[in-house]
């Protein structure tokens, strides 16, 4: 299995979507009726899609699930030139912190960081950071189903990296309270061929199956912590 998909659940996919594009210098693959996807290469033939799908209103629970993007000594900068595209300045009960927090024109919240070293080289997006329970339980839980590595990021959080060092970091977060309600992002994850039935793998990493297999080809899972993601069929040929 691979990490394959960073997922927003959208009034307006293709506004949405197009704002991202832009955000992070992505390039639009898919425009229809289903949704919008824009594609991010991180190496050689890896890559991080971003799905924009659409629902008549987006759950009001706290999220889980954000994008940290990289601004280090040009941050002002960016955070200038997302302006521009259509974010706003985000109150999210941040105080005083050396990070600017926008939200996108459909109001969820995004960091812009500072200069950290354990962010340079990842590309647009620094990390990916991820409520949890218990981040080193929930750090082997994805580590087992994505294939990415330990990786001394950031002092204090629990962090894995694609083994080819490219691209965000998935960062571990201690949740703030508890997860309630569905979270507007999520993540899926690709089955390999030669994975066979995913089910009986990835609940018996600790994950806890949501949806059986019926018209639709992805199952819903929610991992130990209990955050929303997919499991993907095998790529076609």
């Amino acid at each position: 299995m691979r990490l394959e998909n960073v997922v927003w659940d959208a009034r307006d996919p293709r506004t949405l979507g197009l704002f991202w594009s832009a955000a992070l210098g992505a390039e639009p693959i898919t425009d229809g009726p289903d949704g919008f996807e824009t594609r991010l290469p991180l190496s050689g033939d890896a890559f991080l899609d971003l799905c924009f799908g659409h629902v008549a209103e987006p759950s009001s629970a706290p999220a889980r699930l954000h994008l940290d993007l990289a601004g280090g000594a040009r941050q002002q900068e960016v955070v200038e030139r997302l302006l521009g595209l259509g974010a706003t300045p985000a109150d999210i009960g941040q105080g005083d912190v050396p990070w600017a927090v926008l939200a996108d024109p459909e109001g969820n919240a995004f960091c812009v960081m500072e200069d950290r070293e354990a962010y340079r080289g990842t590309g647009p997006i620094a990390a990916l950071p991820l409520d949890s329970a218990d981040p080193e339980r929930d750090a082997a839980f994805w580590a087992g189903i994505t294939g990415w590595v330990p990786f001394d990021g950031v002092a204090g959080l629990v962090s894995l990296r694609h083994p080819s060092g490219a691209g965000p970091l998935l960062e571990l977060c201690p949740e703030p309270e508890p997860r309630r309600g569905k979270s507007r992002l999520h993540l899926d994850v690709r089955a390999d061929h030669e994975d066979g039935d995913p089910v009986p793998r990835v609940t018996g990493m600790g994950a806890r199956q949501l949806t059986r297999q019926g018209e639709l080809p992805w199952i819903v899972f929610a991992d130990p912590s209990g955050n929303e993601f997919c499991v993907l069929p095998p790529p076609r040929g």
